[in-house]
């Protein structure tokens, strides 16, 4: 369709992903899809295409055609700008709900019947008890990042949601990993879909050095700062296993020069959405985030990532370097370990094997026993020439 292609031109996409070229052809067919894709392959692209496509190829119903559910807040506004983006040129409504603000200004947006509604399950059906959102019309369903859904909880919601969408329709189900849960609910939901399983793109993994620090607890922030200033880091995004560590991390680093934002579950939305538009707006340093608030983050030639605390798992590791080296772009992911990672590390090693550098060569490198966490805040040595951060990056 020229007003989508037009689009594609201006930001200058010229090759379809993997996930792409596999999916939008079935997709605009009619076909279920279930997709396995990690974050970054360009899956929003692989079924906001075929949606606008198919819903600009037939009229309008006046009410909403196609419904979009994401875990998170981020994504959903993520995803809700990609359809902006698209279908500018189309005569197709567009609107995004989701929790954490005030309903109002959403109310305002449904009553002018959008086609096609992003949504994040717990606000999508406060508004549907309340009579404000119908779905008897819906003709396209996508459930993206399934695996996150369900570890957020959402899986009732979802059953929920989708009991109310008509029985005739297509169905497109993206998902990182495929566990039992996943499956199950595929099965229940799509009809002979077409299985998509789409690898991390060819010398992905390589485009991204995965370098490993042992360091006691009391002796990360210390850490860190040195290899900022080592690594000349222009802008990262640091994750910490929890809400409080990543609100402390913020200030100590923000109080020590380098301008940073947290953002995890329990900010308020105007809170995460500032600190999202400062980070990818280059007015801040470093963004703070758990993994859970991690989700639709998006920032291109993003440098830099730092496990300032590692994930319990590999799926979880995996996902957050993946939010560097991307479009082609060489990333460095660093990871800081303790003694009681062991579990992580040997799937880590098993995954990764060689691509893992461990970086023992350093100002602080871990004692053979570490000593009990501190009832104080921890203290940072002085890093090295840190005198030389670039003013536009201090606090404001």
């Amino acid at each position: 369709m020229p007003a989508i292609t037009e689009a594609l031109t201006r930001k200058g996409y010229t090759t379809p992903t993997p996930v792409q070229s596999q999916a939008i052809p079935p997709a605009l067919s009619g076909k279920d899809i279930f997709a396995t894709a990690q974050t970054g392959t360009g899956k929003t692209a692989a079924f906001a295409i075929p949606i606008l496509q198919r819903l600009a190829e037939t009229p309008a119903t006046g009410a909403v055609r196609a419904l979009i559910l994401a875990p998170t807040r981020e994504l959903a506004i993520q995803i809700y700008d990609q359809f902006v983006l698209y279908g500018g040129g189309l005569r197709l409504r567009t609107a995004v709900i989701y929790g954490g603000v005030s309903q109002k200004k959403q109310e305002d947006e449904l009553r002018r019947k959008p086609d096609i509604l992003v949504a994040t399950p717990g606000r999508l059906l406060d508004l549907m008890s309340q009579k404000l959102v119908n779905l008897h019309k819906v003709e396209m369903l996508v459930l993206d990042e399934c695996d996150r859904m369900l570890d957020m909880g959402f899986i009732h919601d979802i059953r929920k949601v989708t009991a109310q969408v008509p029985r005739h329709r297509q169905t497109l189900l993206f998902s990182a990993t495929v566990p039992a849960e996943i499956r199950k609910l595929a099965a229940d939901l799509l009809n002979e879909p077409v299985q998509i399983d789409v690898e991390p793109p060819a010398g992905k993994a390589a485009l991204i050095v995965q370098q490993l620090y042992s360091v006691d607890r009391t002796d990360k922030v210390s850490l860190l700062k040195y290899l900022l200033d080592e690594l000349k880091v222009e802008q990262a995004l640091v994750f910490t296993r929890t809400k409080r560590g990543a609100d402390r991390l913020a200030r100590v680093l923000d109080k020590g020069g380098y301008s940073s934002r947290a953002i995890h579950g329990d900010k308020s939305q105007s809170q995460r959405e500032s600190a999202l538009r400062l980070f990818k707006s280059g007015d801040v340093m470093l963004l703070i985030a758990t993994d859970l608030a991690s989700r639709g983050i998006d920032v291109k030639e993003l440098g830099h990532v730092f496990n300032y605390d590692l994930p319990g798992d590999a799926e979880s590791y995996t996902h957050r370097i993946g939010r560097t080296g991307r479009a082609g772009q060489e990333g460095i992911a660093v990871s800081f370990t303790r003694p009681d990672d062991k579990d992580v590390l040997k799937q880590l090693r098993q995954r990764f094997g060689s691509e893992l550098q461990f970086i023992d060569e350093h100002p602080w490198p871990a004692s053979l026993t570490e000593a009990p966490a501190p009832v104080k805040q921890e203290t940072a040595k002085p890093a090295a020439n840190r005198g030389n951060r670039n003013n536009r990056f201090r606090r404001r």
